[in-house]
């Protein structure tokens, strides 16, 4: 499928040079702070001042786009970003730090709302889930890219220098869309007249349409979030695998999602979209469990692989899902709402499963993640018909036979 509407070509662009910043980020953040001196435990709930960040802002992020447009919107957080991530490595007090990863959390979540109300917003129905895998490659293309030039940069000249090119590059992202995007006043609500007679939808409303893809975006934060962590630990202490061979589990985990992404999002647009995230998180489940039973490290990496494949794969056909059965003038709430949930997970997963591990192991921790994914699965069949490939599909199977 042709790209129609170049502004999506154009989103996919910035996207990448928004990707690199973030990759760069993620890559040096806890060795920068590590240096400083600051401990395992403090590097943590630093990233939870992050997830705080992106919880506080994905409400007002919506409010935003509704009163200057999504392209606005995106530019000011870009701005944001890009100042946070430059001058990061120049401080050093704890509450200096905490402050700066809040806002960065903020700005990041303000990026990710503009960003999918403009792809949403214009992408058309029978193609969001292939749209959105698109959306999700490009992102996950610069957190490649990032560390490479992270690592670069790094080792000619020093960290801090890396976290500044990263800023220039946000900056040129959004000079990039303030160049190539109109302000066509996507996202804006429209001013309020004594003809207006419809009234808007309620938060509540909107939250009961898209609560399959709200309950998939929190399930992955929190999963997300808790293996990046504990998933090397656990195979060093209870797998016996060396910490240098753990390193590559990110990147596995990232393949899998690159090279399974689009063809879910093309799977999803023809049968379904909840029926396919469904399937997905069926096997990514499977292959949590993987980990507490395999003693094998070629089989624990085509199982990352796979995890990546299914369950990374899952997150852009959420958010299609919601697309999907939202209207067209709620995108900014419904992204908003979406996003909440998707930051609850990833700042509640560490805690828990940290707790889970310290006193119960690993393997309780991952049988709690895979039991996390198995109560998604049963929501997702009790509110099947939430998707509109599945009541399409049950109106064909009670009309009559035609002779």
């Amino acid at each position: 499928m042709r790209i129609v509407d170049p502004n999506i070509a154009r989103l996919y662009r910035a996207t990448f040079l928004f990707g690199i910043a973030c990759g760069v980020s993620i890559a040096l953040s806890s060795l920068h702070l590590d240096a400083l001196g600051y401990s395992k435990q403090q590097i943590g709930t630093l990233a939870a001042w992050f997830a705080t960040g992106v919880v506080g802002m994905s409400i007002p992020a919506g409010a935003l786009i509704r009163r200057f447009s999504a392209r606005n919107t995106l530019l000011v957080f870009l701005v944001g970003y890009a100042v946070c991530i430059a001058a990061f490595p120049f401080l050093h007090g704890y509450y200096g730090i905490a402050g700066i990863r809040a806002i960065d959390g903020a700005c990041s979540v303000g990026i990710w709302v503009s960003s999918e109300t403009i792809l949403l917003s214009r992408a058309d129905k029978t193609h969001k889930a292939h749209l959105t895998s698109l959306y999700a490659i490009w992102l996950s293309c610069g957190y490649v890219a990032g560390p490479i030039l992270a690592k670069v940069v790094a080792a000619f000249f020093s960290m801090s220098a890396a976290f500044v090119v990263a800023g220039v590059i946000s900056f040129g992202a959004m000079l990039y869309v303030r160049a190539t995007f109109a302000d066509d006043g996507l996202g804006r609500e429209a001013p309020v007249t004594e003809a207006t007679t419809e009234q808007p939808t309620s938060s509540l409303r909107i939250l009961w349409k898209i609560k399959n893809s709200c309950f998939g975006a929190f399930a992955y934060g929190y999963f997300q979030a808790a293996v990046v962590l504990f998933l090397p630990l656990y195979l060093m202490e209870s797998k016996n695998i060396p910490r240098d061979r753990t390193i590559v589990l990110p990147a596995l985990f990232c393949v899998g999602m690159l090279a399974a992404s689009n063809a879910a999002g093309r799977l999803a647009d023809r049968i379904g979209h909840l029926l396919v995230m469904r399937v997905l998180s069926v096997i990514g489940t499977f292959m949590i469990l993987g980990f507490v039973f395999l003693d094998s490290y070629i089989l624990m990496c085509a199982a990352v692989t796979m995890a990546g494949a299914t369950l990374a794969a899952m997150s852009p056909v959420s958010l299609a899902l919601q697309g999907v059965v939202t209207e067209k003038k709620d995108y900014s709430r419904s992204n908003a709402i979406y996003n909440v949930f998707y930051a609850a997970g990833m700042l509640f997963g560490p805690p828990a499963s940290s707790i889970l591990f310290g006193r119960y192991g690993g393997k309780a921790m991952l049988y709690h993640l895979a039991g996390l994914w198995t109560v998604f699965i049963a929501f997702t069949i009790v509110f099947m018909f939430d998707d509109p490939a599945a009541r399409r599909s049950r109106t064909a199977e009670q009309l009559p036979a035609i002779d």
